[in-house]
C-alpha cells in the first residue's frame, strides 16, 4: 500500500456467525474489485479474530474521508459493492474512519 499523509483508515468490526463465515468472506473476496478499482481506494484487509472467532474486522485505507463518502459512496463502484458486503449490514458492531497518526513502525 502507497503510504499517503493524512489518509484516512476506516474501520468496520462485524460480528459473524459461525454458519456465515464462508459467505461473509466470500461476499468481501468478491466485493474486493470495486475497491481495487476505485481511485479513492489506497487498501484493504479483512482480519478474523482468535480469540473470539466471531469477530472479523475490516480495515480500508481511503485517500480522505470526504473521498470515501462523496467520492466512492457516489460512483458506479458502490453499489455493487454494497450490494455484496449488505447481507452482513446488521452485523456491524462500529463502521467509523480515524486518522492516522505519526505513531507507526513495520519490520521490512
Amino acid at each position: 500500500m502507497e503510504k499517503k499523509k493524512n489518509y484516512s483508515v476506516e474501520i468496520i468490526r462485524y460480528n459473524i456467525a459461525t454458519d456465515q463465515q464462508k459467505n461473509f468472506e466470500q461476499a468481501y473476496t468478491n466485493a474486493a474489485r470495486y475497491l481495487q478499482s476505485s481511485p479513492y481506494c489506497l487498501g484493504y484487509k479483512v482480519i478474523h479474530g482468535k480469540e473470539e472467532p466471531n469477530h472479523y474486522i475490516v480495515v480500508i485505507h481511503w485517500t480522505s474521508m470526504e473521498e470515501h463518502l462523496n467520492g466512492f459512496r457516489k460512483s458506479a463502484d458502490f453499489m455493487p459493492f454494497l450490494n455484496l458486503v449488505r447481507p452482513y449490514y446488521n452485523n456491524i458492531e462500529e463502521m467509523k474512519h480515524y486518522d492516522t497518526t505519526a505513531i507507526e513502525w513495520e519490520k521490512e
